[in-house]
C-alpha cells in the first residue's frame, strides 16, 4: 500500500519536509518511490513556497490508488487537488481544566462580594430603621 506522506529533512529545530510517496512499511525518513513536492513550516502562512506541489505526479500517484496522510490531505485539499478533508474535533472548543477551575474561583469572588454588599445595604438599612423609630419619639 502507497502513503503520499511528509518526510522530515532540515536541522534540529528547523524542519524541512518533502513530501513523498512511499510503502507504507518504510520507515518515516528513509526508502521513498517519489518526491512530489517540499513543505517549509518556518515561511508565513501565505508565503506561496511554504507549500510547493508537482501537481501532475500527484494526480498520477493519487491515480494509482496512494492515500494522503491526514496534514497532506489538507495540502492536496487547498491546491484544489482532492476534496478538502473535514475533521471533527469536539474537545477542541471546550476549556482546559485550570480554566474551568479560574472560572469557578471568579464565581465565587463574585458571589461573596455581592453576599457583602447585600449584607451591608441590609445592615445601613436597619440602621436608618431605627435612628427614624428615635428620632419619632
Amino acid at each position: 500500500m502507497l502513503k503520499i506522506r511528509l518526510a522530515r529533512a532540515g536541522a534540529k529545530k528547523r524542519p524541512y519536509y518533502r513530501i513523498v510517496v512511499a510503502d507504507v512499511r518504510a520507515p518515516r525518513d528513509g526508502r521513498y518511490i517519489e518526491k512530489l513536492g517540499t513543505y517549509n513550516p518556518m515561511l508565513p502562512k501565505d508565503d506561496e513556497n511554504r507549500v510547493r506541489l508537482i501537481t501532475d505526479r500527484v494526480k498520477y500517484w493519487l491515480g494509482e490508488g496512494a492515500q494522503p496522510t491526514d496534514r497532506v490531505a489538507i495540502f492536496l485539499g487547498n491546491a484544489g487537488l482532492i476534496e478538502k478533508p473535514k475533521f471533527n474535533n469536539p474537545n477542541k472548543a471546550k476549556p482546559s481544566e485550570k480554566t474551568l477551575e479560574r472560572q469557578r474561583e471568579k464565581e465565587e469572588k463574585l458571589a461573596a462580594t455581592k453576599a457583602a454588599e447585600e449584607e451591608a445595604k441590609a445592615s445601613a438599612e436597619a440602621e436608618a430603621e431605627t435612628k427614624e423609630e428615635k428620632t419619632a419619639e
